[in-house]
């Protein structure tokens, strides 16, 4: 996901400015990270800004796009926090701003889908972390990897993925109003030979290694 073309820069950004480079987030996950910022002391707070670095990429007019820790932004956001470490990966700040989103997405690292699972233009994409929608399947994806449903991987936006595919297979109601039952659903859907394409997936298939064998 990160292979900077570059080495990383490090540098000071509020919070405020830091532009998303995705449509949605789980907002069950935003809320299990304000909860565990609020259980922790203000050393523990200060160790866990510095090395939660948020990886960047500086953008047209000198913005700061972050291709990670969407979710702990607005955590840290919502919990007062102001200023984050970046590690700016690449200056493609010289961009128009269509070969700079063409870009952005060759390289893996934008996601313009929204909390629906449909896709989007550029031009649709947030310009503040708050301004997030919440994506009830992208939090069911989190609870069912912290569950064991699945392995945490590298792999690009993996956990979207894991969100589409239990899109049409779990209601939506029922994530926000028994999030446990629908996380044991969940769970049985991840561990079946057809969740065998995603990745981190940790089932057993008896279907072979793929079709036709």
């Amino acid at each position: 996901m990160l292979n900077p073309t570059r080495n990383p820069t490090l540098v000071r950004a509020r919070l405020e400015r830091l532009r998303p480079t995705q449509l949605s987030v789980g907002y069950a996950e935003v809320e299990l990270k304000r909860e565990q910022w609020r259980a922790m002391k203000r050393r523990e707070r200060a160790a866990e800004i510095a090395r939660h670095v948020f990886p960047s990429v500086l953008g047209p007019e000198g913005a700061h796009y972050i291709i990670d820790h969407h979710h702990l932004g607005i955590a840290l956001l919502e919990s007062g926090e102001r200023e984050v470490w970046l590690a700016e990966l690449d200056d493609l700040s010289w961009l128009e701003l269509p070969v700079f989103w063409r870009t952005m997405e060759f390289r893996s690292w934008t996601h313009p889908y929204d909390q629906r699972g449909r896709r989007r233009s550029y031009d649709e994409m947030p310009e503040r972390l708050t301004q997030l929608k919440n994506d009830p399947y992208r939090s069911l994806a989190g609870m069912v990897r912290r569950a064991g449903g699945f392995a945490k991987e590298q792999t690009a936006f993996a956990e979207f993925l894991w969100a589409d595919f239990f899109r049409p297979q779990v209601d939506a109601e029922l994530i926000g109003a028994q999030p446990q039952r629908a996380t044991k659903e969940a769970m049985k859907l991840a561990q079946s030979s057809s969740a065998r394409y995603l990745p981190g997936w940790s089932g057993k298939s008896s279907a072979g290694t793929g079709p036709g064998r």
